[in-house]
């Protein structure tokens, strides 16, 4: 058991090595002209220590594949939202960028615009193709079983991205690579207590329902208020599936069902900046009558915060090419990969938000 742990150990500790000397790269295309090309030597994607990685370690031998050489293989990647969403351009680019950088044979890639269905049919597809390694950022962390038991069958590893499945880790797939949402909800939570005082009555704009990010989002955001900042009230929870034009939509609502909001927490950047236009419209001035704190680190929320009209920001990296390669690479040296790998977020208030816009995405 001892040398399992030290092994363990050992091995997440050569990947991060690795993962360290990575430069990531990313795309700064958003929805908006006021973007920027961002520095992405400033957005480079880093695991946190050994200590911070969680579950039992998975290594080639256990989870049953071939060896593989990335530079003789067809690697799958399947993206699950549109990319008109900066956190998705950012991500996908990434993974083209270190593809091209390890020299893979050849890089299939696929977009599920949202639907269940499709990334299940899109994996099913890669896997005809010829896919031998397959990267997925899971639309649910439910319902993906079909496509994981394809791939499971023919022996083809799957790393996971971004979000958690539900399935069991070294059978179903090898590992999950992304941030600590729990995390990030508290960390959003401290950055609206200070700006606020930690007085008044917040709304909070939900991810979609389904996955892990929002469930940990909203969790690490409502229990850190209610054992750090009673008197911040929250006032209202509502969906707005993570875009923009929804978030606008939900905030319009709320500026007439509650009209003494004086706080949002919007569970990405997306539905914050709706916010902000929607508050904007009604002639209410965002950042000061009320304030904004969400996550994610895109160029145009940032540039709010520039700007005075936001509060803070909590990052959740999206370049995950190099780590997600990295980690291929050591488990196809026979390493083991731990269950979780969970990777550093930075945050962004007034006080580093000019500074920091470069490394936006």
């Amino acid at each position: 058991m001892m040398i399992q742990r030290r092994s363990r150990t050992l091995a997440v500790a050569c990947l991060l090595a690795a993962t360290a000397t990575l430069a990531a790269t990313g795309c700064s295309k958003s929805e908006t002209s006021d973007s920027a090309s961002a520095d992405s030597s400033q957005g480079a994607q880093a695991a946190k220590s050994p200590e911070s990685s969680s579950g039992s370690g998975c290594s080639l031998q256990t989870y049953g594949a071939p060896k593989l050489d990335l530079k003789d293989a067809v690697v799958g990647f399947s993206q699950s939202e549109k990319e008109a969403n900066p956190f998705r351009i950012a991500e996908t680019q990434s993974i083209k960028d270190e593809a091209k950088k390890v020299g893979v044979k050849k890089l299939l890639t696929t977009n599920a615009q949202s639907q269940l269905s499709k990334q299940i049919s899109d994996i099913q597809d890669m896997l005809s193709q010829g896919a031998q390694f397959l990267i997925v950022a899971p639309l649910n962390s439910d319902g993906l079983e079909p496509a994981l038991k394809a791939a499971a069958a023919k022996k083809v590893p799957v790393l996971t991205i971004d979000r958690k499945v539900n399935s069991t880790a070294c059978k179903d797939y090898v590992a999950f690579l992304g941030s600590d949402f729990v995390e990030q909800g508290k960390r959003a939570a401290d950055a609206m207590i200070k700006v606020t005082g930690g007085k008044g009555k917040v709304a909070i704009l939900l991810g979609a329902s389904g996955n892990n990010v929002t469930t940990d989002r909203t969790k690490g955001f409502v229990d850190q208020l209610k054992a750090k900042a009673p008197d911040l009230k929250i006032v209202a929870q509502q969906t707005g599936e993570f875009a923009r034009d929804k978030g606008q939509q939900v905030m319009e609502q709320l500026i007439q069902s509650k009209p003494d909001i004086t706080a949002v927490y919007a569970e990405n950047d997306e539905m914050g900046l709706g916010a902000v236009t929607a508050l904007k419209a009604a002639g209410k001035k965002p950042g000061k009558d009320v304030k904004i704190v969400s996550v994610d680190g895109t160029r145009n929320a940032v540039q709010a915060l520039v700007n005075g009209e936001y509060n803070g920001v909590i990052e959740s990296n999206p370049r995950f090419g190099p780590l997600a390669f990295a980690t291929a690479q050591k488990f196809y040296g026979g390493e083991e990969i731990p269950e979780n790998v969970i990777i550093t977020d930075r945050a962004y208030d007034e006080s580093n938000a000019k500074a920091s816009l470069g490394g936006a995405f």
